[in-house]
Parts: C-alpha cells; structure tokens; sequence
C-alpha cells in the first residue's frame, strides 16, 4: 500500500467492517503522508485546537488494521485521553506481535484500560523486541494487572520507559517492580507514582533502596504520592549511596518533613550523579530548606536543579536558597563552572542534557519534559526559578542580580533552583493525614 493512500485504505477498512468513520483520524492521516520519514501518529483524545472526536475500540480495529499494512509510522502510535477499553488493546497489540514490526512508543495513558488489558499487553512484550517505551499512566489495571507486566520485564530487554502512574497498584506488586528491576538492564526510566498503600511500615521504600544498591542502568525514578516519610527516605538514601546512575529523583506530594531532608542533604554532598530531586509538596521548612542550601554549595554536589515550593514546604526565608546558587556558581559543578578572577574569569558549560532519547525521537526523559511543562516565574509568592547569569554573582551583588533576573526570562544557563506552588500547607491538613 503507497503512503498516499493510507487514509484511504482505512475508509475502506471501515466499509468494509460497517464502521463509522472518524473524520479526526482522516484529517491525522492526511497530514501524516505528507512527510517522507518515520513519524509518531498523534490521535491524542484532549487536542482543544481541533475538534477530536475520541477513538473507541471499533475506530482503534480499523485503525490497526491500517497500520499493520504501513510500516511508515515507526516512531510511536499516541492515543492517550481516548474511550479505548481492553477490547481495543486486543487490536493494538497486533502490532507488537507482527513480525517486522517496528513500532518503538505507545502511549495509552488515561484510556480504560484494565486489568485484562495489561495481561494481553505483557503477553505481547515477551516476543516483542522493538518497543522502547510503554506508558500506562492513569489506566485502572489494578494489582493483578501490574504483576503481569512486572512479571514480563524479566523476560523482555528492549524495553526503556514504563510509566505506571496512577493505576492503583498496591504493595504486591510495588515491591513486585522493585524485585524486577534488580535483574532488569534496560529500564532506563519508571514512574509507579500514586499507588494505593494502607501500610505504614515502609516496605516499599526498604525493597527499593535494596534495589537501587544493585541497579546500574536506572537513570528516572518517579516515587511522588507513595506516603512516605522521614523512616522510608533513611532506608532510600541508604541505597543511593551506593547507587552511581540514578540522575532524576521524584519525591513530590509525600511527608518528608526536615529531618528526612537532612539524611538527604549528606546524601547529596557524597553523591556525584543525582542532578535533579523534585520535593514539592512535602514538609521540609526553614530548618529543611538550610540543609539542602548548604548541600547545593558544597563543591562536591552535583545537582542542577532542586523542585520544591516555600508555601507548602512551610519556608518562611528564601535568601538562602540565593545565597546557596551563588556559592555553587563560583565551584566546577555539573553543567557550568566559573574559574578565574576578575575580568579573566571564564565560563564552560556543557550541551543540554538528553537520557534515553533512542533514534527516532521517542524521547524517554523526565529532565527533557520539566523543561516543558515548567511554570514561569511571577513574583515572589508564586513559583520563583533562581539560575545563574553569564557572569560570576558575588553575594554582595545578590540585589542586582535578582533585578536582572526578573528582566531576562530565557538565560541559559543550567543550575536551577525551582520553588513551585504545588499544595497547601501542612498545618491545614486533616490530622488523619498526619499521622
């Protein structure tokens, strides 16, 4: 079949089958022939400049029919925020299971998948060796169908992302994830946020520590909403001492309060990969906040860039924090260094940093998409981004350099300090989440 005639292959397909035809995927088709290279098909159910009428199972059957008789679109197939249900994984999972198929990201977040879905989409990854990103976030599949794709992980090695947010996994099959990844070499990049734990006892975080201490490929780790507390981030950063890969740690909406900051903080002076610790939402106040600015100054610290809110972590002073960018600016970290004095300081900096980005342009980072989709900085009781201008900034300079900050959005240097407005504060919390 010629490309240019794909969308008119699937108004066949619906004739022939008597299904009505979606004239969202026909325009979609349309603008996809007009390129002559791997694309990622893009029929996402929550596209507000266009009127997108949402895939159901029949509009998916004609769709993967279309898509098994064109090996064009290679890149991704995403169909994210649609009314696609188990029925209509059974139609997508044709393309995994093809020989030839070169399919290398499906993006099926917050459909109707569940728990039968997901067993039919683990079955068709253990034969399947072109698939490097899988993403299931807000997707019902439960326990039952999380142990199913945590069980297929020891048999598939192609596999980078798997993104399993909000799919109400519970401790089994947490820990379940946590066993897989101490033998899995080729997850690059896991999101298992808000899973539905009752237990208080940390088990989670106790599995993944021991896991972190024998993983050398993990590089994004997304444990936001998982409860944890001062108790499960001893027992993690004990793992990240010894872990010398992980780059990008989600921590958000979970009770770390400042004492758990402080075991953190000593992690970050010793540790040379982490570069990106998101905290937003958690309990850390001033106390927490001075121990993580004297982390980022320490000369030995790699992070570039540190999440977190002053209102919902309860910090009163931020000063600090400004204080803390400036020392670091002046010592050889990460992706900027100032040497020198004077009028012959010199500046190096590094390319932007990219993680598990295959050929292709399925792009697997976390770094990469809080970039995106950060919030820009408007005042001083909102979301403040603190980076560090093109020249050397002296403590006693810190008036004016915060003035040129409020006038130049777009500098391009790399260390960043962001305070993001995420939640409320803790003391306006009901005291049955506070115990």
């Amino acid at each position: 079949m010629a490309r240019q005639n794909m969308f008119e292959f699937y108004a066949a397909v619906c004739r022939e089958h008597e299904i009505q035809i979606n004239p969202y995927i026909i325009q979609v088709l349309k603008d996809t022939t007009e390129t002559d290279r791997s694309v990622t098909l893009k029929l996402t159910g929550n596209n507000r400049l266009t009127n997108v009428q949402r895939l159901s199972d029949d509009d998916v059957r004609a769709l993967s029919e279309c898509l098994r008789n064109n090996h064009s679109v290679s890149a991704g197939l995403d169909v994210r925020y649609n009314n696609i249900t188990d029925e209509g994984v059974g139609h997508l999972v044709g393309l995994l299971q093809e020989d030839g198929s070169a399919l290398r990201s499906l993006d099926l977040m917050f459909n109707n998948i569940q728990r039968d879905g997901a067993e039919v989409l683990a079955k068709s990854l253990q034969c399947n060796s072109t698939l490097l990103s899988l993403r299931l976030s807000g997707n019902k599949i439960g326990n039952r169908g999380a142990m199913h794709l945590a069980g297929v992980l020891q048999v598939n090695s192609t596999l980078k992302e798997l993104q399993l947010a909000d799919c109400d996994l519970d401790t089994q099959s947490v820990i379940a994830f946590a066993i897989v990844l101490k033998s899995n070499r080729a997850l690059v990049s896991v999101d298992i946020s808000r899973p539905l734990l009752f237990s208080h006892q940390e088990e989670c975080a106790v599995h993944f520590s021991e896991m972190l201490v024998v993983n050398s490929s993990l590089v994004e780790l997304h444990l936001g909403k998982m409860g944890m507390t001062n108790t499960g981030m001893e027992r993690l950063t004990e793992g990240l001492r010894l872990n010398h890969s992980l780059r990008y740690l989600d921590l958000r909406c979970n009770r770390v309060t400042r004492d758990g900051v402080r075991l953190l903080a000593e992690l970050l002076k010793q540790n040379q990969t982490l570069e990106i610790v998101d905290l937003s939402s958690n309990r850390i106040e001033d106390e927490g906040a001075g121990y993580l600015s004297e982390a980022i100054a320490w000369p030995g610290c790699a992070l570039r860039e540190w999440v977190q809110h002053t209102q919902t972590n309860r910090i009163r002073t931020t000063s600090v924090l400004h204080q803390a960018v400036c020392q670091q600016q002046q010592h050889q970290v990460g992706g900027s260094a100032v040497s020198g004095s004077g009028s012959d300081s010199q500046h190096y900096s590094e390319p932007p940093l990219h993680l598990g980005e295959p050929p292709g342009g399925v792009c697997l980072s976390g770094l990469q998409r809080a970039d995106r989709q950060r919030p820009p900085a408007s005042g001083a009781d909102r979301c403040q981004r603190v980076r560090g201008g093109r020249s050397g900034v002296s403590r006693g300079a810190l008036p004016q350099f915060e003035e040129k900050l409020l006038q130049h959005k777009r500098l391009r240097y790399k260390h960043i300090l962001h305070l993001r407005h995420v939640n409320r504060p803790a003391d306006r919390l009901h005291p049955a989440a506070t115990r």
